[in-house]
């Protein structure tokens, strides 16, 4: 029962950094583009002509 003393306060502290650093992730933009890493992987940017030179 005396390991519970410690147990206890380290798995609160270690949730509490846990929701402080998913807190932090969601306010700093982390979660605002989930497609575009998906769709950037799919094509590599060596095939596609640089801006200034593309006909259009």
């Amino acid at each position: 029962m005396n390991i519970l003393v410690i147990l206890v306060p380290v798995s609160l502290v270690l949730g509490g950094i846990w929701l402080g650093g998913f807190i932090w992730a969601l306010k700093g933009d982390q979660f605002e583009d989930l497609e575009g890493d998906a769709q950037r992987i799919l094509f590599d940017e060596a095939d596609q002509p640089p801006e200034d030179t593309r006909e259009g």
